[in-house]
């Protein structure tokens, strides 16, 4: 706990000199000593009232220098102090966002988007990064209160050493403060999931996509009912840990109220005493009255930069899962053409957090310039041999092999570079046409004139160039509501992510998983015709094609048939060879044949 912690700590000192280091020490020296300053105002007090019984001129005036010179002093120095801390505030809130944004850029896989854990841990983040971005304003201002309380203790030992007791009764509310904060903390993180899965709803309900099944199906009420049940999951949850730290707060200021009542009844009774001046008893009033806010405030500061450095902690464990998942074994390059192929060898793989494995010793061979068709019924794990195939997730044994090289090794980005792919769940960006199209080849988004060209040439490739001239701006229509721009049907937006596959002319592997739902049987034959033709055209370079389809009637025309059963591969050869084994294939593409009679 302490080592995360100090981790942590170095982790926000860190950001905040990056993002600007003549600031961060600005604010770092100017804003605690200004606090510190505070405290000898009381002993300008006690002075100018020994001198003013004492009928001491000079001290008297001395005194109220020495006061007027304080004030001054900390007024000046805290200014300074907090206008440098909100010019670092607004510094490190980039740098956060920065990172936060290049974090989930840089995680190579799906893991940390499908993960309840890790999801749980993003959702809080979500919630409490504007706390990251005043992190380093609340280390300073931490350091400013403790600074403050310390000076005020000494100036109390001055009069009285025993005084110092006021410390260990202020100690007492800060560690119950502390112990009913990581209730608190706990409850939150308990929370997380209802509060994750009420924003679910919440996006559910008011979604454009879903709106037409919300009314259909009369689900407003439910989604509603719901909505608020797990709202009020949260809340429960969250409210017995402010109730637990409410307590706990109170019995630690009831104990530090009657020490704070005792102290002072005592240096009064020594000042009656003659053991003590009247200006002993202004200070002790005036500071043992402030301790009793400094301690509240250095235990607030303390545990909301404790806050701070929990969320950074959770920031740091996303990244570490993002170092970690970027290891390799021995790094090998992408290779530039592909002369044998991709091999499967005994793979398995279970979705972290599961226990079932979706593939189960699965070995297969997809041939260099093949054109290879997977089928099999649902959740067979097709789609997840895609997600292993383009490196979102890693095998959890056996492995996966590009010309004999351990995919593991060879650089997550570098492998996609050499990929390419269309998705049944593909992403309706609403941008430009020729941006949204564009995008499968971002090293062309700058190039003008040749961008337009290769975007009209992969639109025809996919058959989707009708779709840009029925636009009235064509390439340069803008897509989506949400910006006033034209929707399109599901046909269309999908026709404008096959051609986003086919922005990159030559990949080793092009993956089209089940990419035409939105389109008629006779429209993707078509199409998957049209590419199984430019797969074979590019043989040279020996680039995979593969096809994932429900329909039989397209995957006849791959070279190479794949039949996946509960995770292995059963069967395997041509369209004809499947059949006359008359197994599982031939079983399945007979009952979808007869469908159609």
């Amino acid at each position: 706990m302490k080592r995360r912690r100090l981790r942590a700590l170095a982790d926000v000192i860190r950001t905040a000199y990056r993002a600007a280091p003549l600031v961060f020490v600005a604010s770092l020296i100017m804003e605690p000593l200004g606090f510190a300053a505070e405290p000898f105002i009381g002993f300008g007090m006690k002075r100018l009232t020994d001198a003013a019984l004492a009928h001491d001129s000079l001290g008297a005036l001395a005194a109220a220098g020495v006061f007027t010179l304080v004030l001054t002093a900390m007024l000046g120095l805290q200014g300074v102090g907090v206008r440098s801390r909100l010019t670092l505030d607004e510094k490190v809130k980039l740098a956060y966002e920065e990172r936060m944004a290049g974090l989930l850029a840089r995680i190579p896989g799906l893991e940390a988007f499908e993960r309840p854990d890790l999801q749980d841990r993003l959702q809080l983040l979500r919630e409490k990064q504007a706390i990251l971005s005043h992190g380093t304003g609340m280390m300073v201002v931490a350091a400013g209160h403790v600074l403050r309380l310390a000076t005020a203790l000494v100036l109390l030992a001055s009069v009285q050493p025993l005084l110092l007791l006021l410390l260990g009764l202020g100690m007492l509310p800060s560690w119950l403060e502390a112990r009913g904060q990581r209730l608190l903390q706990r409850a939150e993180e308990a929370a997380a999931e209802p509060r994750r899965r009420a924003q679910s709803l919440l996006h559910a309900a008011a979604a454009p996509a879903a709106a037409k099944e919300v009314r259909i199906f009369s689900l407003a009420e439910e989604l509603r009912r719901q909505f608020l049940r797990s709202l009020e999951e949260a809340g429960r949850t969250e409210d017995r840990g402010r109730r637990a730290h409410a307590r706990l707060s109170l019995l630690g200021w009831l104990a530090f109220g009657a020490g704070y009542a005792g102290a002072v009844a005592w240096v009064v009774w020594q000042a009656a005493s003659g053991r003590a001046t009247p200006g002993d008893v202004v200070m002790t009033v005036y500071l043992a009255n402030s301790v009793a806010g400094h301690v509240s405030n250095a235990s607030w500061a303390v545990q909301s930069f404790m806050e701070v450095l929990r969320i950074t902690g959770y920031l740091e464990h996303l990244e570490d899962h993002e170092a970690e998942a970027r290891q390799r074994p021995a790094p090998a390059p992408a290779p530039q053409r592909l002369r044998e192929g991709i091999r499967l060898e005994d793979v398995r793989f279970r979705y972290p957090g599961t226990e079932t494995e979706v593939l189960a010793g699965c070995s297969a061979e997809l041939p260099a310039g093949a054109v290879v068709a997977l089928v099999g019924e649902n959740g067979a794990g097709k789609s997840t041999i895609v997600k292993l195939l383009l490196g979102m997730y890693r095998p959890d044994g056996g492995r996966i092999t590009v010309d004999g090289a351990d995919l593991a090794g060879i650089p997550v980005e570098e492998w996609r570079r050499r990929c390419a792919a269309a998705f049944q769940d593909f992403a309706r960006l609403e941008l430009p046409v020729r941006e949204a199209v564009g995008v499968g080849a971002l090293e062309l988004l700058t190039a003008g004139e040749r961008l337009d060209a290769e975007v009209e040439r992969a639109l025809r490739a996919a058959g989707g160039w009708d779709v840009v001239e029925a636009l009235p701006e064509g390439l340069a229509t803008m897509l989506g509501r949400t910006w006033g721009g034209t929707d399109l049907s599901g046909g269309q937006w999908q026709k404008l992510a096959l051609g986003r596959a086919m922005m990159r002319e030559e990949p080793l592997l092009l993956v089209l998983d089940e990419p035409t739902a939105s389109l008629d049987a006779e429209t993707e034959y078509a199409l998957f015709q049209r590419y199984a033709g430019i797969a074979r055209g590019r043989r040279a370079f020996g680039g995979i094609t593969l096809f994932v389809s429900h329909r039989f009637s397209t995957v006849r025309m791959a070279d190479l048939i794949l039949v996946l059963d509960r995770g292995r591969i059963v069967e395997s050869g041509s369209h004809a060879q499947l059949m006359a084994m008359g197994g599982l294939y031939a079983e399945l593409f007979e009952l979808q044949a007869r469908a159609y009679r």
